[in-house]
């Protein structure tokens, strides 16, 4: 019996070790941190053997393969050991892919690859479709596979779940935008990160779309270089193209094949200029699909926002208080600042991920009255900021964060929890920062 071991017991690593399980192979579960209770509690009822808090290497490294959870750098040593062993390391989503025969649609990029994601989900359950949401974002592909069946799933994939991924495919892949991030992963080279997300489009056919932004020099750039099988989609906000999205006057024009979809800009459920991109990116994917511009258009304007991206929380005293906890790097904290139009407190910080904060400084000069630091390590932030914005305070909690920012907004101000950092120093993760700011702000 083949020896799978899965390393990570988190949401992908323990719908992996689920599928593993249902596959009929030998499975191990290994996380050398805490696995929560609700996953060792899923471990148990599936009758599956693993071990938290340490890496037993006689129990690891007799795999036949080994599925490692997106989290786990290949510098880790354990996963440097199994690499010595010659021992093949794949991801969650390329393990499932292996046992499901649904159309794929999956999206990448550095930001708004959740809205996008969650916005074709929307679109095409609207169009009454057995459609899966997976990837980074709710439950584990490869526990659905395991469990489940759809005809169709929609998954966000990071660089990390793309890095150990070969055989899979994409029907339709969207790559939303590139911006520097995760460098750190990256050996801090901006190529590295690039080629990770471009494997998105591995294995595609010309029978397949590939969807992305024709604005973003990144993109193109590499785009330039390779070779995509795959027919090529683009959106634009820049001018008009003969199929793809793009805006003619206040209306997004969506073209594929012989059909036109068009809609007012004023029309789309999420506002700012980076949403327009995640609407078309979706409507492209809602045409390639045959669903009518009905649904398309009804879809767009219906959706609601994602938790912890741009998410009004609650208006106090005419101060509005917005989590953007989601926003973890340079580009996200950017759209998220230039789509405020009244003064700005801007609650910023945490774990630095080689950021360059240059971009920023001219927004930060027209709207932000103050910068609240919420981290352990805010030296970088006053270096960048501390001559162009009046008033600079540090915070350790979201709680004193948002004590701090409401004794400084006044009635017509905006707080903003833009983060442009990782979460790791202060919060288990983003979603968890996001939670503590709304719950802080709910107790001003």
């Amino acid at each position: 019996m083949k020896r799978i071991v899965v390393l990570g017991g988190g949401e992908s690593g323990v719908g992996a070790a689920v599928l593993a399980k249902v596959k009929g192979f030998d499975v191990f579960l290994s996380d050398k941190g805490n696995i929560v209770r609700k996953y060792s509690d899923m471990l148990k009822e599936w009758d599956i053997p693993f071990e938290s808090g340490q890496h037993t290497e006689s129990l690891i490294l007799n795999a036949d393969e080994v599925i490692k959870s997106p989290g786990i750098p290949s510098t880790a040593p354990i996963v440097e050991k199994i690499t010595a062993a010659g021992i093949g390391i794949i991801s969650e989503i390329e393990f499932a892919g292996r046992y499901d025969k649904a159309r794929k649609i999956c999206i990448t990029g550095s930001n708004g690859k959740t809205t996008t994601t969650s916005l074709i989900y929307h679109l095409l359950k609207n169009a009454g479709l057995n459609v899966g949401l997976g990837g980074n974002i709710g439950k584990s592909y490869a526990f659905q596979v395991a469990t489940g069946h759809y005809d169709i799933y929609v998954l966000e994939i990071s660089s990390f779940q793309l890095d150990n991924m070969y055989d899979f495919k994409a029907d339709i892949a969207i790559i939303t935008n590139i911006t520097p991030d995760h460098l750190d992963r990256y050996g801090n080279k901006i190529e590295n990160y690039v080629r990770a997300k471009f494997r998105i489009t591995r294995n595609m056919s010309d029978e397949d779309c590939f969807i992305f932004c024709s604005d973003d020099e990144i993109t193109i750039n590499h785009l330039n270089k390779i070779v995509v099988r795959a027919r090529k989609l683009p959106f634009t906000q820049k001018g008009e193209v003969k199929e793809g999205a793009f805006i003619r006057d206040d209306k997004m024009i969506v073209r594929y094949n012989d059909s036109e979809c068009d809609m007012f800009l004023q029309e789309l459920a999420l506002g700012g200029k980076h949403n327009i991109y995640n609407s078309m990116a979706a409507a492209i994917a809602g045409k390639v699909m045959n669903i009518d511009n009905d649904t398309i258009r009804e879809a767009l304007s219906s959706f609601q926002a994602v938790e912890h991206r741009l998410e009004k929380v609650l208006s106090v005293g005419d101060v509005l208080y917005i989590n953007d906890s989601k926003a973890t790097n340079v580009d996200a904290a950017w759209y998220a600042l230039e789509c405020q139009t009244r003064p700005v407190v801007w609650i910023v910080g945490g774990t630095d991920k080689g950021n360059d904060y240059t971009p920023l400084l001219p927004l930060a000069k027209e709207k932000v009255k103050a910068i609240i630091c919420m981290g352990l390590d805010n030296k970088k932030i006053h270096d960048a900021f501390g001559k162009i914005v009046p008033e600079m305070h540090d915070v350790t909690s979201a709680e004193a964060a948002v004590k701090l920012a409401s004794g400084i907004a006044v009635a017509g101000d905006v707080v903003l929890l833009s983060p442009c950092c990782a979460s790791f120093d202060l919060f288990r993760n983003y979603e968890d920062r996001g939670r503590q700011f709304k719950e802080a702000v709910r107790n001003l």
